[in-house]
């Protein structure tokens, strides 16, 4: 725990002893020290455990509420269960349950990083800043990959073109899209809307004629851009199990791209991602520290990792300060 004098404290909620869990796996916190009137930074990263990792935070900011803290921001550079903001089946929207308990904790501010989708941010009632990464991805292409004028950007599907265009144009590179069977994007997926489910037998009320519902078919695999004899760098946002990546890679491969980088913002890379890339025709995988990677590190030399601790300090140092936020989002895209 760090301690200032001007009105501030920052915990750090999955390695502070003031959060402790006990034998019957339950998470219990003890404020040692007054934080009246305080403004309250918890940061908490996201590890394995991350059902362990969100009651943590949710107790930590109960107990700072019930201690009457100022305000209580959480920094949580991944935010979890991001992916699931949208109805699947007969699922729930878990993103926005999360948002409701983290208000009810008494959370009254979130500093993130590249939310999976900007509409999250809607799931909340109170402000949150969805910091960008990719300023310090560019930086790393243009200062460690050689040769990156004779690179392209490449989307591994259409649903990222959006971000892989950015970076191409911030970086005046070619851009390439995957498309084709290999690949579906979320979008592809049933919303559930089959309701009863297909298999019973069905009518329609008399005289009601609905049109028929085209099944989708992808066509074949095929890639829109040129990418023979450049360096193919795949941005995203996030990279968990990889396969996709690594099928994309070799598709890149047999098109003629000599060098293929995978950059993105969080790298969960979990099961067997590590292996999976070293063993794959990626050449270089380089993620942020949004997310605890160490491990995945050792087992694999071919994962780099970007420091952004530096946006989130100056982020907490703004918001301690009132000052105003648009330095942090300067020159980034609406799509970015």
């Amino acid at each position: 725990m760090n301690v200032s004098r001007s009105g501030y404290r920052v915990f750090t909620a999955n390695s502070s002893p003031a959060c402790t869990e006990l034998a019957k796996k339950i998470t219990e916190v003890e404020v040692k020290e007054s934080v009246r009137g305080q403004d309250i930074f918890i940061i908490q990263t996201i590890p394995r455990d991350v059902n362990t990792a969100i009651m943590e935070l949710l107790v930590m900011a109960y107990a700072l509420k019930t201690s009457c803290a100022k305000n209580i921001v959480g920094v949580i550079p991944y935010f979890p269960y991001s992916k699931q903001c949208k109805m699947r089946k007969r699922g729930s929207i878990v993103c926005k349950l999360l948002a409701s308990m983290l208000a009810k904790a008494g959370l009254t501010h979130i500093i993130t990083m590249d939310l999976h989708q900007k509409e999250i941010q809607g799931f909340f009632n109170f402000p949150v800043d969805n910091l960008r990464a990719s300023h310090f991805l560019i930086q790393y292409i243009q200062e460690e990959i050689p040769d990156y004028r004779n690179a392209i950007i490449v989307a591994k599907s259409p649903s990222s073109a959006k971000r892989a265009q950015s970076y191409a144009e911030r970086l005046r590179l070619g851009l390439a899209v995957i498309h084709g069977e290999a690949q579906q994007s979320e979008s592809d997926m049933a919303d559930g809307r089959q309701s009863p489910p297909l298999s019973r037998a069905t009518t329609g009320h008399p005289g009601l004629d609905l049109p028929l519902m085209m099944a989708k078919e992808k066509p074949p695999i095929s890639v829109v851009g040129d990418v023979g004899g450049r360096i193919a760098i795949v941005v995203d946002d996030i990279i968990d199990d990889v396969e996709d990546f690594v099928a994309a890679a070799e598709i890149l491969k047999e098109r003629g791209a000599y060098k293929i980088y995978v950059m993105a913002t969080h790298g969960l890379l979990s099961a067997e991602a590590p292996t999976l890339i070293e063993e794959s025709a990626i050449d270089e995988v380089v993620v942020t520290n949004t997310v605890p990677h160490e491990v995945q590190k050792l087992q694999c030399p071919k994962i780099r990792t970007v420091d952004v601790s530096l946006v989130l300090a100056e982020a907490i140092r703004r918001i301690h300060n009132g000052e105003s936020m648009s330095y942090l989002f300067r020159n980034i895209a609406m799509d970015d």
